[in-house]
């Protein structure tokens, strides 16, 4: 048996069930191993490339490791408006790290996103998507340490 195999076969007969195998490994790893994509072509019966195809489109899913905090700056125009643009600066000088990269240690990576669906606590970030809002670049440095 495979490595993913355990996983993969649970969806494999349902509906849309590489999108779900593919929610389930992100579940389970935070992102979509490689080998997994190809493991699932065999078991859904598809060419490789079609498997890549659904993995890299949509962009919830995540090819390639990635921290095991997944941090998401809200990039919505209330946000924005708010001072998101600062507290994306504040976590990438805390985190020693670019939007878009992995710290070193493997601990958190840090990604834009569109709306959270929050408004109402702007501007705010996602962490493994739990919602944490009315952040400034104070406050930063704290919420990391919570981690």
């Amino acid at each position: 048996m495979a490595k993913y195999d355990a996983i993969l076969n649970l969806y494999k007969e349902k509906d849309g069930g590489l999108i779900e195998a593919y929610h389930a490994l992100q579940r389970e790893y935070n992102y979509i191993p490689e080998d997994a994509i190809e493991e699932a072509a065999v078991v859904f019966n598809m060419s490789p490339a079609k498997a890549w195809g659904v993995a890299t489109f949509y962009s919830y899913f995540k090819v390639g490791p990635r921290g095991k905090y997944i941090i998401r700056m809200c990039e919505s125009a209330p946000c924005h408006v708010a001072g998101a643009d600062a507290v994306l600066e504040a976590l990438e000088q805390e985190l020693g790290i670019k939007c878009g990269e992995t710290t070193a240690d493997g601990k958190f990576t840090l990604e834009l996103t569109e709306c959270v669906g929050q408004c109402q606590m702007t501007p705010v970030v996602t962490i493994n998507s739990k919602p944490y809002g009315d952040l400034t670049p104070a406050k930063v440095a704290e919420l990391l340490k919570s981690l």
